[in-house]
């Protein structure tokens, strides 16, 4: 009986049916238009005696007294019930001032739950070292801690948590997409022939406005006569234009989980493939030796002995012919009753034979 492997063999049959038109808008991104993130050193207070009591959150909490008027040194506000934590969030390419976004609040001590608590008045710096917002509220923590003498219980993750509009923006900055009278389109997943497509797609709609650059940028030209108000309906009109997706013939294996992913475009020249496995079954056993019995010579001793069996199981030679859908070559390789190590093997033989006619790529 075949050993049974263990692994999740997934043989995505992308495309099958013939190939679906994507959006342009969700295959690229426009030059520019990018969130920034932002970070900063925050305190959270409230804390019911799960915070961290370090020095870094003493000397905190005293220089934020100390600014309200009351003086106090560090040692004076020892308490569990502080902890420091540093606050990230995303900046949106046209987040306007005023406008709200959530924080993330992560503990960097020894603290053991956020929950209950509040974060002080935080301000949030980007890579210029510029405050872009504040971030101050109270913290929403989706797990818990709890700990005994003996014991403890923990759900989730209870040093994070999130303040849903937490963060008030206080300078923009906004998004230059047009430079030069161009926008420019950068695709995820570069590819020559997409590329073409997408620039024919808005060529057939803003004549001889777009070309494509290389296999991951297109070149748009913004009509001279569109005013400021017309460029958002312009972007609006090209990316939402329909284009069908070119996808390079690729097999991904993950040995360590035992998935495959095949591409649309992966062919098989002919061949005969035959796999068989062979198991080997290992087992030691203890057994009593012990002298004849009256014997006046030997002594009794506890012996091992190991078994060892193999069994090899006999492999058809299946001839596998030419492919053509993803589906029709999955069809042809289950049948085989193959596992997931066995389907593996066999396209890591079927790359060395020359017979995959695709790119195999091993994770």
């Amino acid at each position: 009986m075949r050993r049974i492997l263990t692994g999740i063999v997934i043989m995505l049959l992308l495309f099958a049916l013939p190939t679906r038109a994507e959006r342009i808008k969700d295959i690229v991104d426009i030059q520019g238009v990018r969130s920034n993130p932002l970070l900063g050193y925050g305190l959270v207070v409230g804390l019911n005696g799960t915070g961290d009591d370090s020095p870094a959150s003493q000397r905190a909490l005293a220089s934020i007294l100390r600014k309200s008027g009351l003086v106090l040194e560090p040692k004076d506000v020892s308490s569990k019930n502080i902890a420091s934590v540093i606050v990230t969030a995303e900046l949106l390419p046209f987040a306007r001032k005023g406008s709200r976004m959530t924080v993330t609040v992560s503990a960097i001590g020894d603290t053991t739950s956020l929950q209950g608590g509040t974060l002080l008045m935080t301000p949030l710096m980007g890579a210029d070292k510029q405050v872009y917002a504040v971030a101050q509220g109270a913290i929403l923590v989706s797990g818990f801690a709890a700990t005994g003498q003996s014991a403890s219980v923990a759900k989730n993750h209870p040093t994070v948590g999130l303040i849903p509009g937490g963060a008030t923006v206080e300078a923009e900055e906004l998004a230059e997409f047009v430079e030069n009278g161009f926008v420019t389109l950068n695709l995820r997943n570069p590819d020559f022939t997409t590329s073409e497509k997408i620039a024919q797609a808005i060529n057939s709609i803003f004549r001889n406005s777009s070309n494509a650059v290389d296999a991951g940028t297109i070149k748009v030209e913004v009509p001279k006569t569109l005013t400021r108000g017309e460029l958002t309906g312009f972007i609006d009109k090209i990316s939402a234009l329909n284009v069908k997706v070119d996808q390079p013939a690729l097999v991904v294996i993950n040995e360590r989980s035992g998935t495959i992913i095949v591409g649309e475009n992966v062919g098989i020249s002919t061949v005969a493939i035959s796999h068989g496995n062979l198991t080997i079954v290992t087992q030691e056993k203890d057994f009593v030796s012990q002298p004849l019995p009256f014997s006046k010579t030997g002594t009794t001793e506890t012996m091992n002995r190991t078994d060892i069996t193999a069994k090899e199981e006999a492999g058809a030679l299946h001839v596998v012919p030419r492919q053509v859908s993803v589906s029709e070559l999955a069809r042809a390789l289950n049948a085989m009753g193959l596992t997931p190590r066995d389907l593996i093997s066999i396209f890591e033989a079927l790359r060395q034979a020359g017979a995959l006619q695709a790119k195999l790529k091993i994770m």
